[in-house]
């Protein structure tokens, strides 16, 4: 009987450690996201991390008829790639990310994480006009 319950209860702990993994730390997916980084922050009450918005081209909407504009929020867990995003706020940049399914306090509070920046360079000319 004694075998029994070991080998329940090692099950128990197997699968709920396997369930904890798979909602925590399995990534989902992998991408790639550019735009106008609108700020980017450290912040938090016992865990700080580094969020962000990334302001994409174009419009989205839930509703049909309304504009909404198009945004990515991230968080970014290195020390490093937060200074180069720090240095380049205003600035069209091109980000690697991974998506999990649920976010973690110490990991941020997306479920989208920054894990390299590809290309950060100065906005398009404002000053034009398309019809000029």
């Amino acid at each position: 009987m004694k075998k029994i319950l070991r080998i329940a209860l090692f099950s128990v702990i197997l699968l709920l450690a396997l369930g904890f993994w798979w909602r925590y730390y399995f990534v989902f997916g992998e991408g790639v996201k550019a735009g106008n980084l609108n700020f980017f922050v450290k912040k938090g009450f016992v865990f700080k991390t580094y969020e962000g918005r990334l302001i994409q081209d174009g419009f989205k909407s839930a509703t049909p008829g309304a504009l909404q504009s198009n945004e990515f929020e991230f968080s970014v867990t290195s020390d490093s790639i937060a200074a180069i995003l720090e240095r380049n706020s205003g600035k069209v940049v091109e980000l690697r990310y991974k998506e999990y399914l649920h976010p973690l306090p110490w990991r941020g509070m997306s479920n989208y994480v920054v894990v390299e920046v590809l290309k950060a360079e100065e906005g398009t000319n404002t000053n034009k006009l398309p019809y000029q």
